[in-house]
């Protein structure tokens, strides 16, 4: 956890993620990720020299039909002087049986942003942190240059478009998956899965067709770094040192800027 705490603590300085003050939201789903930010977050508060409050939160879906157990967590929340709050939903009936989508992911996702933010509003909360993580930043990258045509990241934090004051901060966007992995295997920690039936068919399907992009996206990365280690490191700095005079296009709130726009006045030169 020492080395979890590092690179967030690195991350929360490197990129004004948390002030005084502040009161925060910690998604909770029960996977490795969020417990990980849950205990790092919790650890840091205590000699980061910030001072801000903490209130685990977790959605209920309501996979199902059915409502999941979140005892546990909120016995760890309440170990760690986490107040700790479970917000019942029903996304599952509406996604899978009233709205029968064929590809539910970002309708689901949608709605739990919407329910999140609403919530941690509810409960005090100017900011929401969750657990995405250095390699969730690289895959994301990658699946907008090869599956969206777009040159995009994954920010650090985020102002809620929807829900004024509020921001989305990342606290673990420094921290390597390898890493919480072995956090998690030498406590010999185990977590709650995710009851989701399509999420559930999507992983356990073997076949190319089935497989998720983002499951190629690492096999992709693996296989780069057979041949270049540092591809991971490579691929994330690309997009602090995007260079906006060697590119046809981009956008700016919105806008497409072409660079024949300024090509007349002082346009690239050789």
């Amino acid at each position: 956890m020492q080395r979890i705490m590092g690179y967030m603590r690195k991350a929360i300085q490197e990129y004004g993620m948390i002030e005084p003050g502040d009161r925060i939201a910690v998604g909770i789903s029960g996977g490795k990720d969020s417990i990980a930010l849950a205990a790092g977050l919790a650890g840091l508060q205590k000699f980061i020299g910030i001072p801000f409050q903490l209130v685990g939160v977790t959605l209920d879906p309501g996979w199902n039909g059915q409502r999941t157990d979140y005892g546990p967590i909120g016995q760890m929340c309440e170990s760690m002087g986490m107040a700790y709050h479970v917000l019942e939903t029903e996304i599952g009936p509406i996604v899978f049986e009233a709205r029968e989508e064929s590809n539910p992911c970002s309708l689901c996702a949608r709605m739990r942003r919407g329910y999140l933010y609403s919530f941690a509003k509810s409960l005090g909360c100017n900011k929401i942190a969750l657990g995405h993580h250095y390699d969730d930043v690289i895959e994301t990258i990658l699946m907008g240059m090869l599956y969206g045509s777009q040159i995009q990241t994954m920010m650090p934090k985020l102002h809620s478009t929807n829900f004024p004051g509020m921001e989305l901060i990342r606290p673990m966007y420094l921290i390597r998956e390898a890493d919480i992995k072995t956090w998690r295997d030498v406590n010999g920690l185990h977590f709650i899965q995710c009851a989701c039936k399509f999420t559930d068919s999507c992983t356990t399907c073997g076949n190319e067709e089935n497989r998720s992009k983002r499951a190629e996206i690492k096999e992709l990365i693996q296989t780069l770094k057979a041949k270049n280690p540092e591809v991971e490191a490579h691929i994330f700095r690309s997009v602090e040192n995007v260079n906006v005079d060697t590119v046809i296009a981009y956008k700016k709130h919105g806008k497409k800027i072409s660079f024949l726009e300024e090509y007349g006045h002082a346009g690239p030169a050789e």
